[in-house]
């Protein structure tokens, strides 16, 4: 595919003879049209003198070239048959483009590119790397599921002979489909499309294969269900849009609320029908927030059971009498789960040393540890825990319950909760406030979380003498916080100025966010 035009013979405004580098171009070896790639000649490509890249890197350096040649042409000068050349041949580049795009992101996204610059997906990726609005890239994924669902239409705009415009019309009536009809369906629209069909005629055509392979009981409702979203997009000054494809129930439950807060007030109330329904769902949210239902982090309430036994919350794996006296002599290390930022609530566990056990109870008249399996032997074990049970956990409560409800001999359990804490925060919410009015984002280069979806990371951990300080915390979301930096290994720094640095696992990648953000109040 190319221009079916040789184009002006004149050198363009700022263009550099045939075969030298096109100035500003950021793809090394990129040439303007009318030199040569090393390659042979492109099949039934209508450029004379075109050639076949010989590597991506060719391919991407000619395709820059030529866009440079057009942008820096006067569009003005041109013939009106160039100029409708261009339009059509643009426009097929388009299609080309599209489909290209939508199998490199495929091939991305199932390699898992984006972990390599420390990204949760192909969408945070796209936004970060190629600068595009998360509608933008949710655009692109999109492209690259629907023709991967549906390859006859993606060959089509492979070969720049089906627009975007029509290829979505083409694979939504395809999708209304049974999922067995869809792919002759596709051939069959493509084939009219390629054909000189008009669009009306192939809505008509595709409507009569509807008919034709629907089923008598099929649940429409269902196929729909996939397709729910919602998109909320903020622009200038706070402003947003908010868009979105509703299931029934939903519909129903919003339409209950603009009606019930959407109705005029009196005769003055001179709002319209979207005035009155925007500040009915204002309301609305208000009321949701004011009511203190909306849990405090990332849609759930986030709690930690951190169980541990005695042993453990002293340091070692089993410590004896001696070496617990001794640590505790010594002061207690942090325990585990310390470093995160969650509201942990901690269970200490204690498990039966039977030979002490034993011993204990060879201590009560007429009983010795040899005979421990006897009557007398297995009341004295009963009576020796209750007794540790009642000396550590108090006099009432749940001692009792473990005596009553879990214990149906000394035996039963191999572990016994001995002391169950209060919950409490390790980041206070004052800290956790300043960090938020911070960041505004999770930190990790690249990502825009919101502080809600975030946990509160600590730069240097607690079990190395990290602070709980708005110095040595930041925000990162769950993706960024528990698995980048937690489990992959990722490093993050924050630096003076208010940016952040993240240094992947082996060092051989580092990451720079943006611009500082604005300093707490």
């Amino acid at each position: 595919m190319g221009l079916t035009s040789t184009g002006r013979t004149g050198a363009s405004p700022g263009s550099t003879v045939p075969g030298s580098t096109v100035p500003g171009s950021t793809v090394p070896g990129s040439t303007v049209p009318g030199s040569t790639v090393p390659g042979s000649t492109v099949p039934g490509s209508t450029v004379p003198g075109s050639t076949v890249p010989g590597s991506v890197a060719e391919a991407l350096a000619a395709v820059r070239a030529g866009l440079d040649y057009l942008a820096a042409a006067n569009q003005t000068d041109l013939a009106a048959t160039e100029q409708a050349d261009c339009l059509r041949e643009l426009a097929a580049a388009e299609s080309v483009h599209l489909a290209v795009t939508a199998r490199v992101l495929a091939a991305f996204n199932t390699g898992g590119g984006f972990t390599a610059d420390g990204q949760s997906g192909t969408k945070s990726w796209l936004c970060w790397q190629t600068r595009v609005t998360r509608a933008a890239a949710g655009a692109a994924t999109g492209w690259m599921r629907r023709l991967a669902a549906h390859p006859a239409i993606a060959d089509a705009l492979a070969a720049g002979r089906l627009s975007p415009s029509w290829a979505r019309h083409l694979c939504n009536w395809s999708d209304q489909l049974p999922e067995d009809a869809r792919a002759d369906a596709d051939d069959v629209l493509t084939g009219a499309a390629l054909d000189g069909m008009e669009l009306a005629d192939i809505a008509a055509l595709a409507e009569q294969i509807r008919a034709r392979t629907a089923q008598p009981d099929a649940d429409t409702g269902a196929d729909r269900f996939g397709h729910r979203r919602l998109y909320l997009a903020t622009h200038f000054l706070g402003h947003a849009r908010l868009d979105g494809d509703l299931t029934p129930q939903a519909t129903a439950a919003l339409q209950a609320v603009l009606d019930t807060l959407g109705k005029r007030v009196g005769p003055e109330d001179l709002r319209s029908k979207d005035q009155r329904d925007h500040d009915a769902l204002e309301e609305a949210c208000r009321l949701l927030i004011a009511s203190g239902c909306l849990p405090k982090r990332a849609g759930q309430p986030v709690q930690i059971q951190l169980s541990m036994t005695l042993s453990q919350l002293l340091g070692l794996p089993e410590a004896d009498p001696a070496t617990a006296a001794e640590i505790i002599a010594n002061g207690t290390p942090v325990p585990p789960g310390a470093d995160c930022d969650a509201a942990i609530t901690p269970i200490v566990t204690g498990t039966i040393d039977y030979d002490l056990l034993d011993k204990l109870a060879g201590r009560y008249p007429g009983v010795r540890s040899q005979d421990a399996d006897g009557m007398a032997g297995r009341a004295a074990r009963q009576l020796t825990v209750a007794e540790a049970v009642r000396l550590l956990s108090g006099p009432t409560g749940l001692a009792a319950r473990l005596r009553t409800g879990r214990l149906t001999g000394p035996a039963a359990k191999v572990s016994l909760p001995l002391d169950i804490g209060r919950t409490s925060n390790l980041v206070p919410s004052h800290i956790r406030r300043a960090v938020c009015r911070r960041d505004r984002r999770c930190r990790f280069p690249g990502c825009h979380r919101r502080p809600v979806d975030c946990h509160v990371h600590h730069l240097t951990s607690r079990a190395d003498g990290g602070e709980t300080s708005v110095e040595n915390c930041c925000l990162l979301c769950p993706f960024h916080h528990l698995i980048a930096v937690h489990q992959w290994g990722w490093r993050l720094t924050l630096n003076p100025d208010g940016t952040t640095t993240a240094v992947s696992p082996n060092g051989a990648k580092t990451l720079h966010s943006h611009a500082p953000p604005g300093q707490a109040a």
